[in-house]
């Protein structure tokens, strides 16, 4: 038996999201203590958070995964929970979350939470988006951060749980918005797959995208959302082909330096 309420701190990293971030922050009044690490904010973001704590740290952005491991880094109570800009908590899973913390014994150092997105206007359980479990609740001093940008992931010393009610998910605003990121995700994952010693194959733009066109629209059930579940499914072949496009690209610069200089 428990003897003390579990505290929670919530970490946000954020940069111009004034259009999410009052959604995220009102979900998150129930923690212990919110921590905003905002990477310089153009809009009002910084204004907004600070409704909500005055905890609102600006630090220039470093990466996905070192800006999180500095936001996790400057949390204080035992618990910490990772929640994105864009995303919100239900009143379900606060509940889930307390009662997970309050029954959690010491072999227990983390929780992975199911995310749902909302995109096009409908909430997207096929096409390979859902569950998307992803360990977001974590105790502070057995946690550390791996994996490479855009796909940061946290690494814990002990037994991760399941939950079962998703983080909402508000994803892209529209269309470009969409395509907008789907450009700069690419780029960061390509110099990724190069500074990890990853050579260009042609069997990698040439099998990779139908492959996971196939995946998502077949195997997870993409085509029940009709159009948008085309075009959705259609996308992510489109990201893995330019992922690994860029990286093609990347290996030429130096050739295209050499003849330039020669």
């Amino acid at each position: 038996m428990r003897n003390h309420k579990p505290e929670i701190s919530a970490i946000v990293v954020c940069f111009n999201e004034e259009h999410n971030i009052g959604r995220c922050l009102e979900s998150l009044k129930w923690c212990d203590e919110i921590v905003v690490v905002d990477s310089f904010s153009t809009d009002r973001t910084v204004e907004i958070c600070r409704r909500y704590t005055d905890r609102v740290i600006q630090r220039p952005w470093a990466g996905y995964r070192d800006q999180k491991a500095f936001a996790h880094s400057q949390a204080s109570k035992e618990w910490v929970f990772l929640v994105d800009s864009d995303e919100q908590v239900s009143p379900e899973l606060k509940e889930e979350i307390s009662s997970a913390l309050a029954h959690a014994d010491g072999r227990v150092a983390a929780f992975a939470a199911p995310r749902l997105v909302h995109y096009l206007g409908r909430w997207w359980w096929n096409g390979g988006w859902y569950p998307d479990y992803d360990i977001r609740i974590f105790r502070r001093e057995r946690a550390r951060w791996g994996g490479n940008d855009p796909h940061e992931k946290i690494l814990v010393d002990g037994a991760a749980r399941r939950l079962k009610h998703p983080l909402f998910h508000y994803s892209y605003r529209d269309v470009a918005d969409h395509w907008q990121r789907i450009n700069r995700f690419t780029t960061i994952s390509s110099s990724e797959l190069q500074a990890a010693g990853k050579r260009w194959k042609w069997i990698d733009n040439l099998l990779r995208p139908p492959f996971r066109f196939f995946r998502s629209y077949v195997l997870k059930r993409g085509f029940l959302e009709g159009f948008p579940g085309f075009f959705v499914c259609a996308t992510a072949a489109i990201y893995v082909f330019l992922k690994y496009a860029k990286l093609r690209e990347l290996e030429l610069k130096p050739q295209e330096s050499g003849r330039s200089g020669s």
